[in-house]
């Protein structure tokens, strides 16, 4: 009951503070904007109309979702002990993991109604217009905006253990956009110099799955870019082959990305002195 009580408060805030209007109608303008432009390939590539805009939305999100959780968790918990409202929290029979467990709630659902509302638009029009398509489409479709969720769901999560480390707001914001900057970009852009400097001799499909793994963006890339639809047009089917990661393994390497930083922040804050 405290867990829900948390998560209605995030919830409320969130509201009040028009972050849920805001990411949403981002997502579904953004997305929109995406599904109408992105028709035009599609008969130059022979894939699903669907298909074109899952390509779209992934790309999308591999940039905009990491970054809008991590700005709204940055400081979900430094924010409130510089404005002395963790210790009022804190003076009620609840546990300082609950408070994380139900803010870390709240905020999900925050980003989980915004993406599926926003993605969702993206759908309905395209059905709207009377675009024929397949179950399997659909069905992708819908494994990505859970994906999608997933990937939102594990920068909340490092969000709040960036929260749970620093003692001021401006300190975490930093962090967050270092955050971004490393697994949105320069990891990727490292690892391609790694590859290229290599030419494997040393890194060899084992290694190359590893460091994938150690990076959520590339877990989520190759989970909705690298199937055998999307990866054509998408250009991630090079990478697709020479790597050996199932789509299970890569669901429970965003779960894990989720869970560790999770339990990581309940634990620093768990000992944190107030």
């Amino acid at each position: 009951m405290t867990v829900l009580i948390v998560m209605r408060k995030e919830i409320q805030e969130g509201l009040r503070n028009r972050w849920v209007l805001a990411t949403t109608l981002l997502l579904a303008a953004l997305a929109l904007t995406l599904t109408f432009l992105g028709s035009a390939p599609v008969g130059n590539v022979g894939a699903s109309p669907l298909d074109v805009v899952i390509v779209s939305l992934s790309s999308l999100t591999t940039f905009l979702v990491p970054l809008i959780a991590l700005l709204i968790s940055h400081d979900a918990i430094v924010g409130e002990m510089e404005r002395g409202t963790m210790l009022l929290l804190l003076s009620y029979p609840i546990r300082r993991w609950q408070v994380i467990f139900g803010k870390f709630v709240g905020h999900l659902a925050i980003l989980a109604f915004a993406t599926l509302l926003g993605y969702g638009a993206a759908a309905l029009a395209l059905a709207a217009m009377g675009t024929a398509i397949d179950a399997a489409s659909w069905w992708a479709f819908g494994s990505m905006i859970l994906s999608s969720i997933a990937l939102g769901a594990a920068f909340v999560a490092i969000g709040y253990l960036v929260s749970a480390l620093v003692r001021q707001r401006g300190t975490a914001a930093g962090i967050a956009i270092g955050v971004w900057l490393l697994f949105v970009l320069i990891y990727d852009m490292a690892l391609l110099g790694v590859l290229v400097v290599d030419q494997g001799r040393t890194i060899g499909t084992g290694l190359l799955d590893a460091a994938l793994l150690l990076n959520p963006t590339d877990a989520y890339r190759l989970l909705n870019l690298g199937s055998e639809g999307a990866s054509s047009v998408s250009g991630m089917a090079g990478v697709a082959e020479n790597v050996s990661l199932s789509p299970t393994l890569l669901v429970a390497a965003l779960l894990a990305w989720v869970i560790v930083p999770l339990a990581a922040a309940m634990l620093v804050f768990s000992r944190k002195e107030l």
